[in-house]
C-alpha cells in the first residue's frame, strides 16, 4: 500500500538523441559508435547516442507508463485495520514495536474528549507528560539524525523515530497543537490509515484514543455476533485460536491422549566413502593397509637416502651430518649393532645327539627279500625259455 503514494517520473523522452551523428564504420581505429558531425569545435567526431559516451542516453531509459501502484482486495485491507488495532491493545506488541510505555496506566491507553478542544503545543506537550506518554516522544528526540544514502540530496535528508498515535473524533484544533511535536501523528477514527496503524508493516503502534472515538469503533468493526453498521458485508475476522494458552493445551490430557507418541529414533543417512581416498573407509575394510601404507612411505624414503648417498660418492662430496640421508644411515649403523650385539649375548642352544636309526622289523625285512628273490628269477626263466619258429606260409 505504500507505494500508492508515488509520482510518476521519467527521463526526457529526446534526453541524449538531441545531436545528428553517425558511424564512421570500421577501418579508421576509431570504435564504431556514432559520432558527432561538423568540425571547429571539440564536440565534433566525440561518440553520441550510447550510454557510455558522455551526453549520451542512460541504458533502457524509464518510462512514465510504468505500474506504480498496486491493488489491493478491500477484505484484505479492512482484516488488515482490524488487526493492527487489536495488536495496539497489547502491551508486549506494543513495546516489541521500541515504543517506551513502562509508565502508561492501560493499555489501549482512552482519554477525555476534552483533548480535541486543546489548541496550543504548550498544553498539548502537558497533556503528554500527565498521561506518561512523553517518553516516547523524547525517544524520537534522540533517534533524530541524517539519512545514509541519495535521500539527503531529495528533500529528506533527516529520519526519525514514530512516536505515539492520536486518534480523535472530532477537530476542534487538536491537529494544529500536537502537529509541531516530532513523532506525534493524528489520525481521524472515520479515515484509519493502515499506514500510520502498523508503520512498515510492524504492528504494535502506541495509539492514544478520545473517548468518543473508541466508542466509534463498534459501529465501524462491529463484533464476533453483530456486523458493522458503517463498512457493508464486514464482519469482525474470528479468532484462530480460541484458547491462547498454547502451553496449558499441549500438556493437557484430553490432547494427548488423541496425538500419538513423539518418534525418538532418528534414521540417519549412511555416508558413502570412496575406501581409496578416504584412509578411514580402507582400515575398516582392510586394517593391514597401515602397514602397507608405512612400509611404501619408508622405502621411498629409504630409496631417497640411498639415492642422495650414491650421488655424493659419485661426486666427492661429503653430506653434511645434519642432511636426513646421513641421519638415516647412522641410524641403520645404530640398529645393526644392537641388533648383533644382542644376538651375541644370547645363550647358544646345545647340538643335538646323532641316534643311530631303529632297526627295521622282522616283517618289513622278510618282504623285501622276497620281493627281491622275484626280481632275480624272472629275468632268469626268460633266458631258460627257448625261442619260438615263426609258423610257415
Amino acid at each position: 500500500m505504500s507505494k500508492n503514494a508515488r509520482q510518476p517520473y521519467c527521463v526526457s523522452k529526446e534526453a541524449g538523441h538531441q545531436t545528428s551523428a553517425e558511424s564512421w564504420g570500421t577501418g579508421r581505429a576509431v570504435a564504431r559508435i556514432p559520432r558527432v558531425r561538423g568540425g571547429g569545435t571539440h564536440r565534433s567526431g566525440q561518440g553520441a547516442f550510447g550510454n557510455m559516451c558522455r551526453g549520451g542516453r542512460m541504458f533502457a531509459p524509464t518510462k512514465p507508463w510504468r505500474r506504480w501502484h498496486r491493488r489491493v482486495n478491500l477484505r484484505q485491507r479492512r482484516a488488515a485495520v482490524a488487526a493492527a488495532l487489536a495488536a495496539s491493545g497489547v502491551p508486549a506488541l506494543v513495546q516489541a514495536r521500541g515504543h517506551i510505555i513502562e509508565k502508561i496506566p492501560e493499555l489501549p491507553l482512552v482519554v477525555s474528549d476534552k483533548v480535541q478542544e486543546i489548541t496550543k503545543t504548550k498544553q498539548a506537550v502537558i497533556f503528554l507528560r500527565r498521561v506518561k506518554a512523553w517518553s516516547d516522544v523524547l525517544k524520537v528526540y534522540k533517534s533524530q539524525r541524517l539519512r545514509a544514502g541519495k535521500g539527503k540530496m531529495r528533500n529528506r535528508r533527516r529520519v526519525q523515530r514514530k512516536g505515539p498515535l492520536i486518534i480523535y473524533h472530532k477537530d476542534k484544533g487538536l491537529s494544529r497543537a500536537f502537529r509541531n511535536i516530532p513523532g506525534v501523528e493524528m489520525l481521524n477514527v472515520n479515515k484509519l490509515n493502515l499506514l500510520k496503524l502498523a508503520p512498515g508493516g510492524h504492528l504494535g503502534r502506541f495509539i492514544i484514543w478520545t473517548q468518543s472515538a473508541f466508542d466509534r469503533l463498534d459501529a465501524l468493526f462491529g463484533s464476533w455476533k453483530t456486523p458493522s453498521k458503517l463498512k457493508k458485508n464486514f464482519n469482525l475476522p474470528q479468532p484462530k485460536m480460541a484458547n491462547t494458552d498454547l502451553t496449558r493445551l499441549l500438556k493437557s490430557d484430553e490432547i494427548r491422549n488423541v496425538l500419538r507418541k513423539p518418534n525418538k529414533r532418528v534414521i540417519h543417512a549412511k555416508r558413502k566413502l570412496n575406501p581409496l581416498t578416504n584412509t578411514r573407509a580402507m582400515l575398516k575394510l582392510n586394517p593391514f593397509a597401515a602397514v602397507l601404507k608405512r612400509k611404501a612411505l619408508l622405502d621411498q624414503a629409504r630409496r631417497r637416502n640411498q639415492r642422495a648417498l650414491a650421488l655424493a660418492e659419485k661426486r666427492g662430496v661429503k653430506l653434511p651430518e645434519n642432511h636426513p640421508a646421513m641421519k638415516a644411515e647412522k641410524l641403520r649403523e645404530r640398529r645393526r649393532k644392537t641388533i648383533s650385539a644382542a644376538m651375541a649375548k644370547k645363550p647358544k642352544k646345545p647340538a643335538a645327539k646323532k641316534t643311530a636309526p631303529p632297526a627295521p622289523k622282522k616283517k618289513t625285512v622278510e618282504k623285501a627279500a622276497k620281493k627281491a628273490e622275484k626280481k632275480a628269477a624272472k629275468p632268469a626263466e626268460k633266458a631258460a625259455k627257448p625261442a619260438e619258429k615263426p609258423a610257415a606260409k
